[in-house]
């Protein structure tokens, strides 16, 4: 919560994070949300063929957990800080993922299809249920969950010649690609919002699958949210110095496990029982990064680099728009129209000096104000207060608020 004091491992951690979010989304911003994984209509060296791959193994999938993991940990430290506050946190909580939903659909509408704001909105109304729980409830909930997906791929599939309809949506999902290479390219600001809003092939054909999918997706990811919110309420985090063993530790291991279940995919691409870690990969991955992070932060708390990445991480919210802003503005057709034109090597290159320009200018900006703009409306709406901050309660009512506190 922003009263209490922050703690700059988190918040380094969380701009360490936008990092990789933006090498990921960097290829959406490129290449579309769905040329992305088709990237056979794009004309691409040998340089950028491998790029791509090793993006898929060591970025994609493995750096947004993080943020998941670090949302799910500031949401019971926020808790934290208003019931000390003397104040009920469900309320609070509640108009905080409200104000993500909404901005997130207002990002996704007029700027990108990259859009992860409404579903942190979306997810976060589910954590609620696990607010109170006790962290080993939290614990077995999300290594179960993660347990449960990751083998859903062991389940045979049925084999069958491709039917018509199968065929139908892979011909038309090629038109939509290539559409969308013309209109991001070279289109206006509305005819490109326009094809944004149009549903893809896929959703059009199989209603019922992406249905499914909506209604699967908050036990999905549920787990890195799940251990965010643990690892809050056993303290995690908070003496980065008297852990920097136990972080050097459990990096190597989820390091280690995350990539040997990622690369499968690749090594073994003829067999089906390949992908059925990649979901845990994708986590195990993210979490080794989070602590080869914290060790490293342990190591150079001092570093004027990691005052750089508690600044990024402070503004997440700002910074995060802002790519959007930049990207869509050098990518699209109203801006330079380098849509599919850069390339993937190009690409990471130009989100490197990105991400290099946020280190030193949000440092900057936080010399001369306490909050980027897009924290401070959400601040606001948060604790319904002009100044963005919790109204302590009397200490009668604190002690009041404690003793309703559930168990």
């Amino acid at each position: 919560m922003e009263q209490r004091k922050r703690t700059g491992l988190i918040d380094a951690a969380r701009g360490f994070s936008l990092l990789g979010i933006l090498l990921a989304n960097m290829l959406i911003f490129q290449y579309g949300i769905w040329g992305k994984d088709q990237m056979q209509f794009y004309s691409l060296s040998a340089l950028d063929t491998t790029v791509r791959t090793i993006l898929e193994i060591t970025v994609e999938h493995s750096f947004l957990p993080i943020f998941t993991f670090l949302f799910g940990y500031g949401m019971i430290k926020m808790k934290e800080g208003l019931q000390a506050a003397g104040r009920k946190p469900f309320w609070a909580l509640a108009r905080r993922f409200l104000f993500l939903f909404v901005i997130g659909l207002l990002h996704s509408h007029f700027l990108t299809e990259s859009d992860i704001l409404s579903f942190y909105g979306f997810i976060g109304f589910f954590l609620l249920l696990f607010l109170n729980r006790k962290p080993r409830t939290l614990l077995i909930w999300g290594t179960s969950l993660l347990l449960l997906f990751s083998l859903l791929g062991l389940v045979p599939e049925k084999e069958k010649a491709p039917s018509s309809h199968s065929v139908k949506i892979d011909f038309a999902q090629q038109d939509y690609i290539k559409e969308t290479i013309i209109v991001y390219g070279t289109g206006t600001y509305s005819e490109i919002k326009q094809h944004r809003q149009q549903p893809a092939p896929i959703m059009e054909e199989e209603p019922i699958a992406i249905l499914i999918l909506l209604l699967l997706t908050p036990l999905l990811t549920a787990p890195m949210f799940l251990f965010g919110m643990y690892a809050a309420k056993k303290s995690w985090f908070q003496k980065p110095q008297d852990e920097q063993g136990a972080y050097g530790r459990r990096a190597l291991i989820f390091l280690a496990a995350g990539f040997c279940l990622k690369v499968l995919p690749h090594l073994f691409s003829d067999q089906a029982w390949a992908s059925t870690g990649e979901l845990a990969g994708a986590n195990l991955a993210a979490l080794g990064y989070l602590f080869s992070f914290a060790w490293l932060y342990s190591a150079r708390i001092s570093s004027p680099w990691m005052k750089r990445f508690e600044a990024v991480g402070k503004l997440s919210l700002t910074n995060y728009l802002m790519q959007t802003l930049v990207c869509t503005t050098i990518f699209y057709g109203y801006g330079l129209g380098w849509f599919g034109k850069l390339g993937v090597a190009a690409g990471c290159g130009l989100a490197l000096l990105l991400y290099a320009l946020q280190l030193f200018a949000s440092k900057w900006y936080l010399r001369h104000f306490s909050a980027g703009p897009a924290e401070k409306l959400l601040r606001i709406w948060t604790y319904l207060s002009f100044h963005g901050k919790v109204k302590t309660r009397a200490p009668q009512l604190q002690r009041e608020t404690l003793q309703s506190r559930p168990l």
